[in-house]
């Protein structure tokens, strides 16, 4: 056998090995993500769903017993209860929100080891590309006529041919694979973003569930404090804080981002909304309530540091220009730690939904532009979102889903980790209603 030809066979010998290698590389971003979740973490991710089924039957009879007690006749039994009733179930809902973490850690393990075997395959996939590229190189040093004379036989002449055409073959599939391997790479990156987003989020949430608890614990023990467990210390108590009409309509409602205003006020705010949107006074009242009882942040931010750079500052800025308003002056929610501030007055609204809803909101109010810090034109903002989140069909079901949206956008708005901001809403609610028919009745 001539040197050119022992040449010819450890070229294809070579072509064959590289193959090989690549076919080995092989394997679907989809199958390399099933293997990098391993039975471990699967069996820990079944294991976290079960718990956390179990907690929320849990969380469930509490809100069920929450509701039994508020239909019994006032007195110390049953206000206490209905507190140790609330109290265990914000404890089970920390409890089923840091099982709801401990999933997400999970998760975001998973997806990095998903990453980080697709990053090895990538590389492995560069490295099979270059030995191609280089052998292509070998090939096409040679012309047809040394191709023909360096094969002894016809037939060994069409083999050679039918590899050159492998490796042009192979070297598109790896350039495909290389393709679709960053792209899959790159939706798990996106993926894991948002997987750390939402824990972050649900970690917030812990500390205004616990901020909750201790309010609720201080309320109780203020009540077995005066009382000393005898009833009709209770209910004399209960009698002396009944309040007049007069005292409700001075009352002032704290409103965020926005100066205060007496209940009256609001009321007439949440009535004319009503008439418009069809949603209750009360729960209108209810909402804006708890969007300012959320924290101790409330118009302390800065809209260069504490709202998101490209979604909202450039729509926050162009609001504020238009209403004649510096917007280094104007207050609105401080970043938590784990995520971003920048909302609105006491509708809370951020720009980019804002803008959504302005021309609406303009129309209604007969304000144009309309200001997000305005209380009456807040009160419309709220009603027409909550409007469209289903408040206006009424009832408890729906009003507190329309709050969750609200909250937590339609996407997370069932989700247990949530719960807590509609049970306070509806709580509030009823509070507001109360006081609603002590007016109706003056």
């Amino acid at each position: 056998m001539s040197h050119r030809t022992r040449q010819k066979v450890s070229f294809a010998v070579a072509v064959f090995i590289i193959l090989g290698l690549s076919l080995s590389l092989y394997s679907t971003p989809q199958l390399l993500y099933a293997q990098a979740d391993g039975s471990d973490v699967s069996k820990r991710r079944a294991e976290l769903e079960a718990e956390l089924a179990e907690l929320e039957a849990e969380i469930t009879v509490q809100q069920a017993l929450v509701g039994s007690k508020q239909r019994e006749r006032v007195s110390i039994e049953r206000d206490v209860a209905i507190l140790n009733a609330k109290i265990d179930r914000a404890r089970l809902e920390i409890r089923a929100r840091d099982l709801s973490i401990e999933k997400l850690d999970s998760e975001i393990r998973g997806k990095e080891n998903t990453i980080g075997g697709l990053n090895e395959k990538l590389d492995r996939q560069r490295e099979s590309l270059a030995q191609l590229i280089r052998k292509t190189n070998e090939i096409d040093d040679f012309t047809i006529i040394e191709i023909v004379l360096a094969n002894e036989n016809i037939s060994e002449f069409f083999s050679d041919l039918d590899s050159f055409d492998v490796i042009k073959r192979s070297l598109n599939e790896s350039f495909y694979e290389i393709a679709q391997t960053k792209g899959y790479t790159q939706e798990q990156k996106e993926a894991l973003e948002g997987k750390q987003s939402e824990e972050l989020e649900l970690r917030g949430l812990q500390e205004l569930q616990k901020r909750k608890i201790e309010v609720q614990e201080n309320e109780k023990q203020e009540i077995l404090d005066i009382t000393k467990g005898v009833e009709a210390a209770y209910q004399q108590v209960l009698k002396s804080k009944q309040k007049s009409a007069a005292e409700i309509r001075a009352t002032l409602f704290v409103l965020r981002g926005s100066a205060a205003i007496p209940f009256d006020r609001a009321l007439t705010y949440a009535n004319e909304v009503s008439v418009l949107t069809g949603v209750r006074p009360a729960f209108i009242l209810g909402v804006i309530a708890e969007e300012s009882n959320l924290g101790e942040n409330v118009g302390t931010g800065n809209w260069k540091t504490d709202m998101h750079p490209t979604r909202d500052q450039p729509i926050f800025e162009d609001i504020t220009n238009r209403l004649g308003l510096d917007p280094d002056l104007m207050p609105v929610s401080k970043k938590p730690w784990y995520g971003w501030g920048g909302a609105m007055g006491p509708a809370q609204f951020i720009p980019s939904t804002w803008i959504l809803y302005e021309d609406r909101i303009g129309r209604v109010s007969g304000q144009v532009p309309p200001s997000p810090w305005d209380p009456r034109t807040a009160f419309i903002a709220s009603g027409l979102l909550l409007s469209d989140n289903g408040a206006d069909r009424g009832g408890y079901y729906n009003e507190r889903l329309a709050a969750l949206r609200y909250f937590a956008g339609w996407r997370n708005a069932e989700k247990p980790s949530y719960a807590f901001y509609g049970d306070e809403v509806m709580e509030l609610a009823e509070k507001y209603q109360g006081l609603i028919d002590i007016l109706a009745q003056s």
